[in-house]
């Protein structure tokens, strides 16, 4: 990853200081969409232009975001919108057989199918319901193009919440990713699905992979991590906040509410871009 200098940035530098490509991935319930809420925040204090995108089947990351109930039931994921997909795909709606377009028009779908909050644009996946994991379909085919573009086009920061592995991602997107972060509690099974992380991530060429921390509540669990996790780099640790529940009871963002959490939430997002590990 590219280190830049901020008192000496051209035309291009800026371009790519704007420009960052995140993918969060992890165990289910170990806290990637906080990671993502609290990131996407940090980078809007930044005064940057973020795009969160929930590609977990129950979405969970506009509350996380603080994104109020009337614009969370206006947003639709991506892979429930059935006429939209057999428009792009040239498909009959619900089709899965037959020819399809393998490079549907995506473009305009971010905008299109998005909404801002606090600065903050949120993007819903889904989940596509047919043949798992690497279905070859119509909406599988529009998903990662969609992906793909973002990935590949937007000038902005990119936070990818992922729901499992990276099916989402591919060969044709993977240069695009700056990092992954690979979220992990003190466990040994949490760490197991960052070694399979890193395994699946490396295998579309994805190289840049860094472990942050999370749920972290004294110097053993910080050790424990240190001492067990696979050979990743650790990007910082998040510790386990009294705020937390007040964040989901109101349905405000926890950014700002636990001074602790933003300044690790700073320190990560500095190493991450810096690309300088914590070891």
């Amino acid at each position: 990853m590219q280190v830049l200098d901020s008192g000496h940035l051209g035309e291009s530098a800026e371009v790519e200081k704007r420009s960052l490509k995140i993918a969060i991935a992890g165990k289910g319930g170990v806290g990637k969409t906080t990671l993502t809420s609290l990131l996407a925040k940090h980078f809007v204090s930044q005064g940057r232009p973020v795009l969160a995108i929930d590609a977990d089947p129950s979405p969970c990351l506009g509350p996380a975001l603080g994104f109020p109930l009337e614009k969370l039931t206006r947003l639709i994921p991506l892979t429930e919108m059935e006429d939209l997909i057999a428009e792009r795909t040239g498909t009959a709606q619900g089709g899965t057989g037959g020819f399809f377009k393998l490079n549907p028009r995506v473009s305009d779908l971010p905008d299109r199918l998005s909404d801002i909050h606090d600065g903050v644009r949120l993007l819903l996946l889904g989940a596509v319901a047919q043949g798992g994991a690497g279905c070859f379909c119509p909406a599988s085919t529009l998903l990662q193009q969609l992906v793909r573009h973002v990935m590949l086009a937007r000038n902005e920061v990119v936070l990818l919440d992922l729901y499992a592995g990276v099916e989402h991602l591919g060969r044709a997107t993977a240069d695009s990713v700056d990092v992954m972060l690979a979220v992990a509690e003190p466990t040994l099974r949490s760490l197991g699905t960052v070694a399979q992380i890193k395994t699946l991530a490396m295998d579309i060429g994805i190289t840049d992979i860094l472990l942050v921390g999370n749920k972290v509540s004294k110097e053993e669990d910080v050790q424990f991590l240190y001492d067990n996790a696979p050979d990743v780099p650790i990007a910082g640790f998040l510790r386990t906040s009294e705020f937390a529940m007040v964040a989901d009871r109101t349905g405000a963002s926890l950014y700002g509410l636990d001074d602790g959490l933003t300044r690790s939430i700073a320190e990560i997002a500095s190493r991450m871009e810096l690309g300088v590990p914590r070891r």
